[in-house]
């Protein structure tokens, strides 16, 4: 049975006919949720999938592991970027001087 993944746009990596990334089930299933579970969260994942993306996670760990470490990098990229546009610093006195006026 074929792994019901696929790499998209970012390096994302969805399960196939979804728009559930891996972290998603990575997660729960980190979370102790069992594939039923998972599918109760998530209605859009068929249970066959999730069983097989669990097992193929199980099967590469180190895969999984570098995977995640590189979704969190470019999360940290995108936050930072974000915070430079936008700075939350001073935000609270900003807001209410505009409340005052």
């Amino acid at each position: 049975m074929p792994v019901p993944l696929v790499r998209g746009e970012g390096g994302v990596i969805r399960i196939s006919g979804t728009r559930i990334p891996l972290q998603t089930v990575v997660a729960a299933f980190e979370e102790d949720a069992t594939a039923e579970e998972i599918v109760h969260r998530y209605p859009t994942l068929g249970l066959a999938d999730v069983y097989a993306t669990i097992a193929w996670m199980l099967q590469h760990k180190h895969e999984v592991d570098a995977y995640m470490a590189e979704r969190e990098e470019a999360r940290a990229v995108v936050r930072s970027e974000a915070e430079g546009r936008s700075p939350s610093e001073g935000i609270r006195a900003r807001l209410l001087s505009r409340r005052r006026a």
